[in-house]
């Protein structure tokens, strides 16, 4: 087989299992009880869908892959943030998390925090 039928296989193939994590983020995004679920389902799948797609591009594309690269970079960096913001900014404005969720470790976090500043400004109003 020649270099560039094996090239357009894998890069078809690439391309349809990155479509099927997509498909399966939307899908999450559909099933899943509560916004916190929603977010990482939505963001770890479609990253990885999103990369597997740009990198069957590049295997169809070889002139592409530079930008490719750089798309799977930014893709990377961003998603993850992107990610934490949402949850944070959902947990700042009150929406909870489903009733079968254990741990808000961001709560317990929070808690901690405003305990420990509220024993050191206590010891500073005695002084």
């Amino acid at each position: 087989m020649s270099l560039i039928l094996i090239n357009e296989l894998i890069g078809n193939l690439l391309l349809i299992i990155g479509s099927l994590f997509l498909f399966s983020a939307g899908l999450g995004v559909l099933r899943m009880p509560d916004t916190y679920n929603r977010i990482q389902t939505g963001t770890k799948a479609t990253t990885l869908g999103t990369i597997l797609l740009l990198i069957g591009l590049a295997f169809l594309h070889p002139a592409w892959t530079l930008k490719l690269i750089i798309l799977i970079f930014f893709v990377m960096l961003t998603n993850p943030v992107s990610s934490h913001a949402l949850a944070r900014a959902a947990h700042t404005i009150g929406i909870f998390e489903a009733k079968a969720t254990v741990i808000d470790q961001l709560t317990d976090s929070n808690n901690r925090a405003d305990a420990k500043n509220g024993d050191s400004d206590d010891r500073e109003m005695n002084k």
